[in-house]
């Protein structure tokens, strides 16, 4: 089985050499294998993982949940039940975080349109909204 370094691994696997170790301290990538000088060896296994874990962040999936992900994943024969499952709990999440954000919009689309952009600072209508409850 073919090796490598934990430099051509972050370049293989598109992530920095920190983010391995820091995946590695938090359980989300097995501790590598030592050689003998010292250097971490891993395997194309590594890649996969790690590509997984980048992927899982893209779609705003906590490390937690990664961990999980990745642990219900391990048993390719099991139920894809809880996997489904864990993806609509994020995707109603991120529906929530979109319906926050409109609302949001709105609100300052609303204050912007109300201020003139000139004048005295003390009748800005969004220096008065920011200022009470």
């Amino acid at each position: 089985m073919q090796t490598m370094t934990i430099g051509r691994l972050a370049d293989r696997a598109g992530v920095n050499i920190d983010t391995i170790r820091y995946y590695e301290r938090n359980g989300l990538l097995p501790p590598a294998v030592r050689r003998p000088s010292g250097y971490r060896e891993y395997r194309e296994d590594d890649v996969e993982r790690l590509r997984f874990i980048r992927r899982a962040k893209d779609l705003g999936f906590t490390l937690a949940e990664i961990a999980e992900l990745l642990s219900l994943s391990a048993n390719r024969h099991g139920d894809m039940r809880s996997v489904k499952r864990k993806a609509e709990e994020r995707l109603a999440q991120v529906e929530r975080r979109i319906s926050e954000l409109q609302r949001v919009r709105r609100g300052l689309g609303k204050l912007i349109a109300a201020c003139p952009g000139q004048g005295e600072l003390k009748s800005c209508p969004i220096v008065a909204a920011l200022s009470h409850e």
